[in-house]
């Protein structure tokens, strides 16, 4: 991980020299829970101005190139600019984005990638999130300099945004939606910004004992890297019930 991130930042610097402000470490290799088997390195890369296509293709081949020597499942990156860190913009825009699911796509048609791949990300709040309490500046700027504090209500429609349609989906991702949802009603409820693997920690403690099973088989799945079967009627009435929590949290917040 130290190779590939050490790269990004040197190269980082050398494409877009003096507009780079800042490159910032989140996600599992800042909260003590990073497994090559099923982490990805997640970066936030900020600049002064908005980049033209050129400096964004010449970005793109350098974190392909890096890729191939990243954990199985890669680099996620965004680029965002300076302005929309502090104040903090939602949803936020990203002048270029790229994670392992897009490698096809950049491949096949960089022409058609770069000019597209520029928008809005309601999960850059929370990422940012994750920056302002837990992440790492390997270059640049300060934290503390750089991004302002995100909203709880942002934040909140940003995580909200990643569960919302886990009842339906926990079957095709059990390990990743059962430790999310923890941390997402770990947060509503107790105001904690948690790993996936703090949140399954905490639900053990917070949740009926019925889940214990499949909160341990998340977390050992986790932590060993190796796919583990699930008790799928059990895994949809564990999403059932934590959505119906997440639901009355968030409810609450909003009285």
């Amino acid at each position: 991980m130290d190779t590939v991130i050490n790269s990004f930042v040197e190269k980082s610097k050398e494409i877009l020299q003096d507009n780079l402000v800042g490159v910032y470490l989140h996600g599992s290799a800042v909260m003590g829970c990073y497994n090559p088997a099923k982490s990805d390195i997640d970066l936030i890369v900020v600049v002064k101005d908005s980049i033209d296509d050129s400096v964004k293709r010449a970005f793109m081949d350098m974190v392909v190139e890096l890729n191939k020597i990243g954990p199985a499942k890669g680099i996620e990156m965004s680029i965002v600019r300076q302005s929309v860190c502090n104040p903090f913009v939602y949803p936020t825009p990203f002048e270029l984005h790229f994670s392992v699911g897009h490698l096809d796509w950049y491949g096949n048609n960089p022409d058609d990638y770069i000019p597209k791949m520029k928008g809005e990300d309601k999960d850059l709040a929370a990422h940012f999130t994750i920056i302002n309490h837990r992440g790492r500046c390997l270059y640049g700027a300060p934290i503390k300099d750089t991004f302002s504090d995100v909203p709880v209500q942002d934040y909140i429609d940003s995580i909200w945004n990643d569960i919302a349609d886990a009842e339906e989906e926990i079957t095709d991702n059990p390990m990743y939606l059962i430790l999310n949802l923890a941390r997402v009603l770990a947060y509503l409820k107790d105001g904690l910004v948690l790993s996936k693997k703090e949140g399954g920690e905490w639900a053990l403690d917070n949740i009926p004992e019925v889940y214990y099973s499949l909160l341990n088989n998340a977390l050992e799945e986790y932590a060993i890297g190796t796919d583990l079967s699930y008790d799928m009627s059990s895994a949809k009435d564990y999403a059932r019930y934590m959505m119906e929590q997440i639901r009355t949290e968030k409810e609450k917040r909003r009285n």
